[in-house]
């Protein structure tokens, strides 16, 4: 598996290695102790399962009580992925990672606690599957606002589909 760190302390992205033949192809899409090898020490107790269509953007979303970390993949189709840095003492505060992740590619990302993410569609449709350290609590559920200014996501689309919550988030200022 190649692991490659990214300049937000804690995003990682891992890339299973596959195999392939006549048959078909065989990859481990997660084996917990190759993942404690890079200080991945999170127990995941839900996977969430999305589909969309081209043009749609998720988030950016994160969850306060209980915070959660994700191991996010793209089963079918291509999304752009994308983890904002909200620990107020980190020296990347307010600063963005993004990755595409296709069903192609195989590359996972780790967003640790401490972290807003969200995505958009590339492909026509796009299956995402992630796994959460810690259950959902709609009661805990935030957001910041898909092209806030101060952090300047560069979201390879212009016009994206979102959801009435979604539109309505607030600025990371505003926090």
């Amino acid at each position: 598996m190649k692991v490659t760190r990214t300049p937000l302390e804690g995003v990682l992205i891992f890339e299973p290695k596959e195999h392939s033949d006549a048959r078909g192809s065989f990859y481990e899409v997660y084996v917990r102790r190759k993942y404690e090898e890079h200080g991945v020490r999170d127990v995941f107790v839900q996977d969430n399962y999305s589909v969309s269509k081209k043009g749609v953007l998720r988030g950016l979303h994160y969850q306060l009580q209980p915070a959660q970390a994700k191991l996010v993949r793209v089963t079918r189709g291509e999304v752009f992925d994308v983890a904002v840095d909200l620990r107020k003492d980190s020296p990347t505060f307010g600063k963005w990672v993004g990755e595409r992740l296709s069903e192609q590619n195989l590359k996972q990302m780790y967003i640790p606690v401490g972290f807003a993410h969200g995505f958009c569609v590339l492909s026509e449709t796009a299956e995402f599957l992630y796994k959460c350290s810690d259950y959902y609590a709609p009661s805990g559920e935030r957001g910041i606002l898909w092209n806030d200014p101060d952090i300047g996501i560069d979201w390879p689309l212009d016009n994206p589909i979102l959801s009435e919550k979604d539109q309505k988030l607030p600025l990371l200022r505003d926090l």
